[in-house]
């Protein structure tokens, strides 16, 4: 068994999948940087990512324990967090499977990868510079209008190369939600938004589990496992990281390495 594909996009998957950078975009750009087979690790793929949901699920298992909780005693802040996430999610969940196989079809495009990391990184320079004060602090305190617009806006995150986090923490930051609420919505929204997508398409690709030429399961455990470690570690530094400077060294990296990528993909 090659450890280094696996570790590699393991690590791929854990340091992009929370950050505004866009990890879809990121593995596209990884299976032509590296040349391997991507059908034969589509499954690997999606698996990983629950590897970074995980991630989430241990660092905030307070927080879900004490909505748990709050549901169970009626608590009004804890219903008033699960009615915006999933409001939020429906948004995403609808559209996602209405236009499914037209967002597959976009999935093999480098080039677009590339161009929607330097517009998304211009974006998220707009949105720090313009956005209204930020005022709604608090999942559970995020009004119900602004929870359907931040649904609504994550949809962007279909095109590859704009970032499911980036689309999330952009919408609610322009919304005026603050900055660490925003991040803290993007997080507890993976959990739904790519619990629904990585089901879907294990389902679809359930034959390929085992099957001649598929990735093992050591590999794909390898993988899942270096997600986790590498989305724990990066969800802790991200909190910090915006709370102090913002999300412009994000911006900035993604116009980086989009015209760095544009470049090379041009020159093959």
């Amino acid at each position: 068994m090659n450890i280094v594909t696996p570790v590699l996009l393991g690590i791929v998957e854990g340091l992009t999948e929370f950050l505004p950078v866009s990890s879809t975009g990121h593995l596209i750009l990884a299976t032509k940087l590296l040349g391997y087979d991507a059908a034969r690790w589509e499954v690997f793929n999606i698996v990983i990512q629950l590897g970074a949901i995980l991630a989430v699920l241990v660092l905030y298992w307070r927080t879900f324990w004490a909505v748990a909780a709050g549901l169970v005693r009626r608590d009004p802040t804890s219903w008033r967090f699960l009615r915006n996430l999933v409001v939020a999610f429906l948004p995403a969940g609808v559209i996602g499977l209405a236009f499914h196989k037209k967002i597959e079809s976009l999935l093999d495009n480098a080039q677009v990868v590339a161009v929607a990391l330097i517009v998304g990184g211009i974006a998220i320079l707009i949105v720090e510079r313009l956005a209204k004060r930020q005022v709604v602090a608090g999942v559970a305190d995020v009004p119900l209008p602004t929870v359907v617009g931040i649904g609504f806006i994550q949809c962007l995150a279909m095109i590859p190369g704009v970032s499911r986090s980036g689309a999330t923490i952009m919408g609610a930051l322009s919304l005026g939600v603050e900055r660490r609420t925003a991040a803290e919505f993007s997080f507890f929204l993976a959990i739904p938004t790519m619990l629904g997508a990585s089901f879907i398409e294990l389902y679809k690709n359930r034959h390929d589990f085992g099957g001649p030429g598929a990735v093992d399961l050591p590999t794909i455990g390898i993988g899942f496992l270096v997600s986790f470690v590498v989305a724990v570690v990066v969800i802790r530094a991200f909190v910090s990281i915006v709370t102090k400077h913002g999300f412009a060294p994000f911006a900035w990296y993604r116009i980086v390495a989009g015209a760095a990528a544009l470049v090379w993909l041009n020159s093959l």
